[in-house]
């Protein structure tokens, strides 16, 4: 059984979140991946669901997004959906004893990005979750995306690494980013959902955090996913969240690059599982 939100009222022009009433969503932490570069947010949300053995569990409907589904292992799935699991998380995040994952593949329609994050928000109080960490990612310097100008846009001095920055809504988040040794990031613009619900977030006093990692726009890059997973583990330090099968796809997909440059690049004949699961 689903339920939705009850406060908004039925209206086939609104945004709904359907959830099962079998989770138990009382100060559960929410993970949201939407589109990022580099499908850095993609990689991250299939990596925890299969590491965290998490659930379809729902989605969010409005009738404005494109009629389609997703199809995974035969089934249909809403483009905006729900999986949730029953993790032990790190005492750095206040009763935080439940994960649910929220993620698309679809570029969340400006006209709908501010219906979507009230009828989220509206639930989230009715469900009573602790807190929300947002996955995202931003552009190498001097590389442009293909995200249609939807990704962030930021300030940051490069340290030759993978650079790993964050937001938080509230001091609390701050903080506990500044506990994990994420860079604050001081100047910028984060567009699209993830910057709606960050700064929705702040105005209504909800603890939210935004985790970006700097990313390669021109293939999934897997790389970059692994930094960002390396931060999670903090959060989750009761789950091994080995991110060495994402460096291991990082090397094949760079070698196929590398390759591709030379000119030398041959189609592979079969597809690992990793590579079918992380993009």
């Amino acid at each position: 059984m689903f339920i939705h939100n009850m406060n908004r009222g039925w209206n086939m022009a609104e945004a709904i979140v359907k959830i099962s009433d079998q989770v138990e969503t009382k100060d559960a932490t929410i993970f949201c991946c939407f589109p990022s570069v580099g499908m850095v947010s993609s990689i991250v949300a299939h990596y925890l669901i299969e590491k965290l053995e998490l659930e379809f569990v729902g989605g969010v409907n409005d009738p404005r997004l494109p009629p389609l589904c997703l199809v995974q292992d035969g089934e249909p799935l809403p483009p905006i959906r729900a999986y949730a699991g029953t993790p032990i998380c790190s005492p750095k995040l206040a009763k935080c004893d439940k994960v649910i994952l929220l993620m698309s593949e679809l570029i969340v329609p400006e006209p709908l990005v501010h219906g979507i994050v009230d009828a989220l928000f509206d639930w989230s109080k009715n469900a009573d979750l602790a807190n929300g960490v947002l996955i995202d990612a931003f552009a190498k310097q001097g590389m442009k995306s293909s995200m249609n100008g939807q990704e962030p846009v930021v300030e940051y001095e490069e340290s030759g690494e993978v650079d790993v920055l964050g937001v938080g809504s509230t001091e609390k988040m701050r903080d506990l980013l500044n506990t994990l040794g994420v860079q604050p990031l001081e100047q910028g613009v984060i567009k699209g959902i993830t910057g709606v619900l960050l700064g929705e977030g702040r105005r209504r006093g909800l603890d939210i955090m935004s985790i970006m990692v700097e990313a390669d726009p021109r293939f999934p890059d897997a790389r970059a996913a692994a930094t960002l997973i390396s931060h999670l583990n903090e959060l989750l330090p009761s789950i091994d969240l080995d991110h060495a099968p994402l460096l291991e796809e990082a090397e094949r997909i760079e070698e196929q690059v590398r390759s591709m440059v030379e000119g030398t690049a041959e189609p592979e004949t079969t597809a690992s599982a990793s590579s079918m699961l992380y993009g």
